[in-house]
């Protein structure tokens, strides 16, 4: 049980964001859910990458024991790269989506997504 609270997390982080993005009307709450769902898919990948009793892959700061069952004691790299290059990403996607909300408040005067729709027609 406890070899899955991590997956367990994710789970309830993505439903957590989904339920913003589907539910709720205003743009910027709709943005954080968003941003909620990339944190679960973040939190997905470092969890993939989890080895029990692994270290990182960096081998000047590796204990001796550990330099001598080189590779199986240390974590598996490609996933924390993944995660990282995920969390670059997802700042300019933020950045993005914030100035588009800036762009539509300026527009339509609102940030409820029904009256942006009424406004357009």
């Amino acid at each position: 049980m406890m070899m899955n609270f991590p997956f367990i997390a994710v789970v309830i982080i993505i439903i957590i964001g989904l339920y913003a993005v589907i539910f709720r009307k205003n743009l910027i709450k709709i943005v954080i859910g968003i941003t909620i769902i990339e944190s679960g898919v973040n939190l997905f990948l470092i969890t993939l990458g989890y080895r029990e009793g692994g270290v990182a892959p960096i081998y000047t700061s590796a204990p001796s024991e550990v330099i001598r069952n080189v590779p199986s004691s240390m974590v598996f790299p490609v996933p924390q790269a993944l995660t990282l290059t995920s969390i670059v990403i997802g700042v300019a996607v933020l950045a993005l989506m914030l100035s588009l909300v800036m762009h539509i408040y300026k527009q339509y005067g609102s940030l409820d997504v029904s009256k942006i729709r009424r406004l357009k027609e």
